[in-house]
């Protein structure tokens, strides 16, 4: 997905959320999206359960960093800041 394409669906989400007050189950690769939009993150890498918690309990996970994140001085704040 484009970065237009991640703002719409950030835009859908929100006003799903907000209209219809109901819990969405995203589905997703886009770090920043997920963490700019989601309450509660579950990583999962081949199947298996890496960490279940808040964003910023995700960001701390050492599985999920070098699962998915990846190692950088800047990470962590970079993606609570998109």
């Amino acid at each position: 997905m484009n970065a237009q394409e991640a703002v719409e669906l950030d835009n859908l989400i929100r006003k799903i959320q907000q209209d219809q007050g109901v819990t969405v189950v995203l589905v997703e690769h886009d770090m920043k999206l997920v963490m700019k939009i989601c309450d509660r993150i579950t990583a999962i890498n081949f199947g298996a359960k890496l960490a279940s918690g808040t964003p910023e309990d995700i960001l701390k996970n050492k599985d999920v960093i070098d699962a998915y994140l990846g190692q950088g001085d800047s990470l962590e704040e970079e993606l609570l800041n998109a």
